[in-house]
C-alpha cells in the first residue's frame, strides 16, 4: 500500500474492569458526563439522556438537538429489552416536484442516484427534516428517569457557555469541509475565520480558543428548563421554522407539533446460542439479522482467534445481505457518503444498558446553523431516493431510511454487551464482526475493539485492515476485490464503534483505537 504512515506506530487504549457504572462515547467530555450522572445516583437512562446532550455540544459535526437517531435499552431486573425509535422525517410541507432531477443524468457526489437541482437534498435548509433526539430522551426519561430533566441536560448548556475546545482535530474537520460551510453566512461564522478558512490555533501556540455556541448553550438552557416541548412547542420551535423557511425549507410549526418518538418491540436475532437485541424497521437492524443469519448457516468458528475463515465468512454474509437491502429496502446511499453519526452505549452498576445512535447524516448535516438557536440543523432528506416510484422515494411526512444500527447483545457465557458505531454503511459490517468476535471467539471487548475489521457495503470490494495477516487477505481475494486500507483517524475506512460490556458483576468499556476524542469513562 501506497502512503506517507509509520510502519512502526502502535495504537491501542486500555479498558478497565469496574463495579461502577461505565460510558463509552465518540467524545471524552460527553462520556464524563453522562459517567457524572452514575456518580449522582442516575441510572443508565439517566447518564445517556446526558451525554446524548453534551455530545451535540462537542460533537457537533455529528449530532445535536436537531438529529434523530434511535436507543436499545436492557432493564436487568425485568430482563428486558425496549426500542426508542427518534428518526426523522420528511416535513409535511415538502414537496417532491421541488426537487427536480438534474436532465443530464449526472450522479451526485454522496449518491448513485439522479443528482436534484442545485443539490437541493443534500445540502441547504431544502435538505432539513423533521428532527428527533429531543423527543426521544424525553420518552426514555419519562418512563425510566430517576435525575430531573433539567439536571441531565444542564452540563450540555454549560460545556455550550464555554465552547468546544479547538484543536487540531476540530481544525482538520472544519478544513475538509470549509468550501461547503463556507455557503451559509451563519455556519460560516461558527465554524470558519473570515467566513472562509477553517478556525484554528497558531501552530506553536499554548492558548486555547473555543468555538463560539453561546446561543446554543441558551436554547439548551431553555430545552432543559421547559423540557422537550420548549423544542417543539414553544420559543425555540418558533425560532428554528423561521430560520429554515427564511433560508428556503419548508419545515412547519405542525412538523415539530406533530413528531412524536415511538417505543417498539426490538428485532430479536437469535444467534448461535446467545441473542442480539436491535433496532427494526427503517434501519440497519433487519439487514444486520440477515447478514448474521447467513454467517450462521455458512461459517462454523473454530478455537482460538478470528482466521481466514472467520473473514471469509464475514465477506460472504455481509456482501449479500447488503444486495437484498439496496434491491428491497430502498437504501442507495453510497458506501463512500461521509458519515455525520455518533454512537455511545452505557451501563450502570444495577446492570441497566443503554446502546444509542444518533446522527445529523453528513458531515455538518445540511452544513446549515439556524442564527436564532444555535443549532447545527440535519440533512435528512438526503435519505429518500429522488426518483418517484421508488420503496424509499422523496414524499411528505414519511419515516427516512437509516443506516443506524445500536444493539444490546449476550452470549452463551453470560456476558452482555451494548454496541453501536458511526460510519453509515459502513456500521452494519463493523457490530457483525464485533458481535461475533465475542459471541464465536469468546473475545474479551478489548480483543473485540482491537481486531482487525473489514467492509463489505454493497461496492462489490472488500476493504481490509492492512493489519490482517497475508493468508487472510489472499483468502479474501476470492470472495471479493480487496483494498487493503490503514486504520487511522482520518479518513475512516471502518466505522467508529463505541462499547460496554457487562461481565458477572464487572463493567468495562471500550472505544474506536483510533478516533483522538474517543474515550470511556467510568462513575457511579
Amino acid at each position: 500500500m501506497n502512503d506517507n504512515f509509520s510502519n512502526s506506530q502502535t495504537t491501542s487504549k486500555q479498558v478497565v474492569s469496574t463495579k461502577a457504572g461505565v460510558v463509552s462515547a465518540q467524545h471524552r467530555r460527553a462520556a464524563e458526563v453522562g459517567a457524572a450522572v452514575l456518580e449522582e445516583g442516575g441510572d443508565a437512562v439517566d447518564a445517556a439522556i446526558a451525554t446524548s446532550f453534551a455530545l451535540g455540544v462537542v460533537e457537533p459535526w455529528m449530532s445535536g438537538p436537531a438529529a434523530g437517531g434511535a436507543m436499545v435499552i436492557w432493564r436487568a431486573k425485568e430482563a428486558k429489552a425496549k426500542v426508542i425509535n427518534f428518526g426523522c422525517r420528511s416535513p409535511r410541507e415538502l414537496n417532491p416536484d421541488n426537487y427536480p432531477l438534474m436532465g443530464n443524468g449526472k450522479l451526485s457526489d454522496l449518491f448513485p442516484w439522479p443528482s436534484v437541482l442545485d443539490d437541493r437534498n443534500i445540502m441547504g435548509a431544502t435538505s432539513v427534516a423533521v428532527p428527533g433526539v429531543v423527543a426521544g430522551m424525553d420518552l426514555a426519561h419519562q418512563k425510566f428517569g430517576r435525575m430531573s430533566w433539567k439536571n441531565l441536560v444542564m452540563p450540555a448548556a454549560k460545556l455550550a457557555e464555554t465552547g468546544l475546545l479547538v484543536d487540531w482535530y476540530t481544525t482538520l474537520l472544519t478544513a475538509a469541509n470549509a468550501q461547503l460551510l463556507s455557503r451559509d453566512v451563519d455556519t460560516a461564522s461558527l465554524f470558519l475565520e473570515d467566513g472562509h478558512w477553517p478556525i484554528a490555533g497558531d501552530w506553536t501556540s499554548t492558548n486555547e480558543r473555543h468555538l463560539n455556541q453561546k446561543t446554543f448553550a441558551k436554547t439548551l438552557t431553555h430545552i432543559a428548563e421547559g423540557g422537550a416541548k420548549e423544542f417543539y412547542f414553544g420559543e425555540i420551535a418558533k425560532a428554528l421554522v423561521q430560520d429554515v423557511r427564511d433560508k428556503g425549507g419548508c419545515l412547519s410549526l405542525d412538523d415539530l407539533a406533530n413528531y412524536s418518538a415511538e417505543w417498539v418491540d426490538p428485532l430479536v436475532i437469535n444467534y448461535r446460542s446467545g441473542r442480539i437485541f436491535a433496532t427494526p424497521g427503517l434501519t440497519g437492524g433487519p439487514t444486520l439479522a440477515k447478514a448474521l443469519e447467513l454467517l450462521e448457516n455458512q461459517y462454523k468458528p473454530s478455537d482460538g482467534l478470528p482466521n481466514a475463515d472467520t473473514y471469509v465468512g464475514f465477506a460472504r454474509a455481509l456482501d449479500a445481505a447488503f444486495k437484498l437491502r439496496l434491491n428491497e429496502m430502498g437504501d442507495h446511499e453510497s458506501p463512500k457518503a461521509p458519515g455525520c453519526t455518533t454512537h455511545f452505549s452505557v451501563v450502570d452498576r444495577q446492570g441497566n444498558m443503554c446502546s444509542v445512535t444518533q446522527t445529523l447524516l453528513s458531515i455538518f448535516g445540511s452544513r446549515v446553523v439556524s442564527p436564532g438557536t444555535g443549532l447545527l440543523l440535519n440533512n435528512g432528506i438526503m435519505w429518500f431516493d429522488p426518483e418517484p416510484g421508488k420503496a424509499n422515494s422523496l414524499a411528505p411526512n414519511k419515516r427516512c431510511l437509516a443506516n443506524y444500527a445500536p444493539v444490546i447483545g449476550e452470549d452463551t457465557q453470560g456476558r452482555r454487551f451494548a454496541i453501536g458505531a458511526s460510519g453509515g454503511r459502513k456500521i452494519l459490517g463493523t457490530v457483525m464482526q464485533l458481535s461475533s468476535f465475542m459471541m464465536d471467539h469468546a473475545l474479551t471487548l478489548s480483543q473485540a475493539f482491537h481486531q482487525p475489521r473489514l467492509d463489505v457495503s454493497g461496492a462489490s470490494r472488500i476493504i481490509a485492515d492492512k493489519e490482517l495477516p497475508h493468508d487472510i487477505l489472499v483468502a479474501l481475494q476470492g470472495v471479493l476485490p480487496v483494498v487493503p486500507a490503514r486504520r487511522t483517524a482520518y479518513p475512516y475506512s471502518f466505522a467508529c464503534p463505541s462499547g460496554v460490556m457487562r461481565d458477572g458483576d464487572m463493567n468495562m468499556g471500550c472505544s474506536e483505537i483510533m478516533s483522538p476524542y474517543a474515550d470511556t469513562v467510568s462513575g457511579g
